[in-house]
């Protein structure tokens, strides 16, 4: 697959998908989304891959935002096309089954926020800034900032960061909520990468249905969520990797999942 927009790299069960506009800040125009939908078709439908990590090329920005000169010339048809397209690809990444790490260096405002947000963890570097600005612009979030924050880190501090478009700092991300950790920016992509060979380490299948009944399950009742659960957890029982762990264990050996 060819790309203008992203780098996509695959190593020992990990793909890199590298935002490559550092010229613009790496701010997502509408070629730069559609680059991100096919790579997350790429990468889903690739079996060796086991775990995503997403940055932006650069240290100065992970996503900046929106291209704010396509924005400008949005008509009110146009921006809820854009706004549902952009929301489709990145509920893709966020239900890809599998683990989709956002390694955040620098800024990640307006839709690059709301990218990490569709990400299953963050991490964010010491230098980084989020925020979700657009009400600075005479806008608000159409990626689904204005869904997935609220969810994160709650409905009264997801107001707050929404109604006064304020940049937060990593710590402050941190704090809330917002990212899983911070590092000093040398660290990043090496606490990425440990993240994902953590994950990978263990049954695709499981990571599947733990990402599934997550994000399923919030949507949900307890009640509900906990059917989810159980049926779950019915199906993680037919699976050879449940056979697999369960028999390592009692043998005291490392388990060799095969994802099926």
């Amino acid at each position: 697959m060819s790309y203008h927009n992203l780098r996509v790299e695959k190593r020992e069960g990990i793909a890199y998908i590298t935002i490559n506009r550092p010229e613009k800040l790496n701010a997502l125009n509408g070629e730069t989304v559609a680059e991100l939908e096919q790579a997350a078709i790429e990468v889903k439908n690739d079996a060796a891959v086991r775990a995503v990590i997403i940055t932006g090329q650069g240290e100065k920005a992970f996503v900046a935002g929106a291209d704010i000169n396509e924005l400008a010339r949005q008509t009110p048809g146009d921006g809820a096309q854009t706004a549902q397209r952009g929301q489709r690809i990145f509920a893709m990444l966020e239900n890809l089954g599998k683990p989709v790490i956002a390694a955040i260096n620098g800024f990640a405002l307006g839709g690059g926020c709301e990218l990490a947000l569709a990400c299953t963890v963050r991490i964010a570097s010491t230098n980084a800034k989020l925020g979700q600005p657009e009400i600075k612009l005479g806008i608000i979030p159409g990626y689904g900032g204005t869904q997935r924050l609220p969810r994160l880190v709650g409905k009264g501090i997801a107001q707050e960061l929404l109604l006064s478009g304020k940049h937060i700092s990593a710590e402050e991300a941190y704090r809330i909520g917002l990212v899983n950790r911070v590092v000093p920016p040398a660290e990043l992509m090496a606490t990425a990468e440990s993240m994902a060979r953590e994950f990978i380490s263990h049954s695709p299948v499981t990571l599947r249905y733990c990402i599934e009944a997550v994000n399923k399950g919030l949507e949900m009742t307890l009640e509900e969520g906990c059917y989810l659960e159980a049926t779950l957890f019915g199906l993680v029982c037919a699976s050879e990797d449940m056979r697999e762990g369960t028999q390592a264990f009692i043998d005291k050996r490392k388990p060799e999942f095969k994802g099926k």
